[in-house]
């Protein structure tokens, strides 16, 4: 039995644009996929369409009516975070990124070698990630396999969309916390990838599995060339296997990449290597690009000092971006050019990089996005000229909401599977409420707008002392109070494959 949703919906159409239709009719179909949706069904024309589907006469018809002050958004896609930090979230603040890992992140990653303490962790680190509204996350567990089979388990039981990898380090580690070779990091890498391909289907034949592997060298300082080179020849074998790391976070973390690998220590390039591989022999980037780590799915976090030409390789391979600028906030690293990023074509979402960033809510990364990119622009040595790209420039709201939803669904490869609510793609959603029920005060309720008759144009007073002039521009008011103040208790429902997965409203 198909479920319909009529109501006001929010979805991104473009970086620079935004759906906001008061007046929606969407339908999911029995396999969790958005069957179609019409727009502008006012409530006296409800009946008729619910007919034109054939549909009016079904007495078991599911049909979930959105009340004033909630929509339909797409769910959130979290492209880098640590599973195994959350219980370190608001720690360690006083540190920058390499003292932070050795005194603070490091000790509590090695706990999880306890497989009773993984899986008492993840249960809660999981939830907590899917009623924050994340319908896919990127997820960086530890070195250790059983630990991190436990993190895939659990996902796939919650419905979570995700992708899960292990640690793989063999050097620059503490000696409780490392792996002993290249040989053990690589097969415990291909047992973690044959158990989650393992995991029952839960959707479509034609579907990516909810559940998927990803190759995950901690960063260039972690990994011996001998570590590289094995999980490059790993990639080439199987061109589908996303690839996540770190790139570019710290200016000691960058320093001490160069130093461990230079250029004359790297594998040749290939005959066909582009020019844009062998201007960057000598960064960053050059090393994962010399070693096979990056391609069109492989997802870059961070990126706050990329030099132009770490740019230019990266656009040409079609790796993605993970902006986590409350980290990068916390952890003193600096602030991601994004704009410069998306005008050259790069995709970017956003990651949470809990514990680095100090919050599991893409809300509170979508906030420090913003801030970010008018901390660039205000710090631009001169004003943007007047195309109209995102160089220097603050990010509006149709920018923070792409990256939040369709711009990670792009970075991780799924951008033709979720990141918008439209015919075709899968229904992974959230049922948002700014009413004053949720009990979030940091949000002016809808509700109330209503009481106050302040919600379009000022009522009956005479003058324009309203939100907006219509029904459109009083939803993008609400979806700009959601984005900004809103936490948790203003997600009340959350979808993934169609499936109830999470919220406020969720009971298990």
């Amino acid at each position: 039995m198909p479920r319909l949703f009529y109501g006001a919906l929010v979805t991104p159409t473009s970086r620079k644009e935004y759906l906001a239709l008061p007046h929606s009719l969407l339908c999911v179909s029995d396999a969790g996929q958005i069957a179609w949706v019409a727009n502008n069904v006012l409530p006296s024309d409800l009946q008729n369409e619910l007919a034109r589907h054939g549909l009016s006469d079904d007495p078991n018809l599911d049909l979930v009516e959105l009340k004033t002050g909630e929509f339909l958004m797409p769910g959130f896609i979290d492209t880098h975070t640590h599973a195994p930090q959350m219980p370190n979230v608001g720690s360690g603040q006083q540190y920058e990124l390499l003292d932070w890992l050795q005194e603070v992140t490091f000790p509590m990653e090695a706990r999880f070698s306890d497989p009773g303490f993984a899986r008492t962790t993840y249960e809660t680190v999981v939830r907590r990630s899917i009623d924050c509204g994340t319908t896919t996350c990127c997820y960086y567990g530890t070195v250790h396999l059983e630990a991190t089979k436990l993190l895939a388990d659990i996902v796939h039981s919650r419905g979570q969309r995700a992708f899960v990898g292990k640690c793989n380090m063999n050097r620059e580690s503490p000696t409780y916390y490392i792996e002993p070779s290249t040989e053990e990091s690589i097969s415990a890498t291909r047992s973690l990838i044959e158990h989650i391909r393992s995991l029952p289907a839960s959707c479509p034949p034609d579907s990516p599995p909810l559940v998927q592997p990803v190759l995950t060298p901690r960063f260039a300082i972690s990994c011996t060339s001998d570590l590289l080179s094995s999980l490059g020849d790993l990639a080439r074998s199987d061109p589908t296997l996303t690839i996540q790391t770190h790139i570019s976070e710290n200016a000691s973390e960058i320093a001490y990449t160069k130093v461990l690998f230079p250029p004359e220590s790297l594998p040749p390039l290939p005959p066909s290597a582009g020019e844009a591989s062998r201007k960057a022999r000598d960064t960053y980037a050059g090393v994962y690009d010399a070693y096979g780590l990056l391609r069109h799915n492989t997802i870059l976090a961070h990126g706050v000092h990329l030099e132009d030409v770490e740019i230019e390789v990266i656009k040409a391979q079609g790796a993605g971006v993970s902006h986590c600028p409350t980290s990068n906030f916390n952890l003193s690293s600096g602030c991601a050019k994004v704009g410069a990023l998306l005008d050259k074509g790069i995709k970017v979402g956003l990651g949470t990089d809990v514990s680095g960033g100090f919050s599991p809510s893409i809300l509170r990364t979508v906030q420090d996005a913003s801030i970010c990119s008018k901390v660039v622009a205000m710090s631009a040595p001169s004003k943007p000229d007047d195309s109209d790209g995102f160089t220097n420039r603050q990010l509006p709201v149709a920018t923070l909401l792409h990256l939040a939803t369709l711009g990670g669904a792009e970075v991780c490869g799924l951008g033709s599977r979720v990141g918008q609510l439209a015919p075709g793609r899968a229904f992974d959603a959230l049922v948002v409420s700014i009413r004053t029920d949720v009990g979030n005060p940091a949000v002016w309720s809808a509700d109330l707008d209503a009481r106050l008759d302040v919600a379009a144009s000022g009522g009956e007073l005479g003058y324009e002392g309203g939100r907006g002039q219509t029904e459109t521009e009083e939803l993008e008011g609400m979806l700009e109070r959601f984005l900004f103040c809103g936490d948790d208790r203003n997600v009340r429902r959350v979808y993934v494959q169609g499936r109830l997965v999470g919220g406020k409203e969720y009971t298990m």
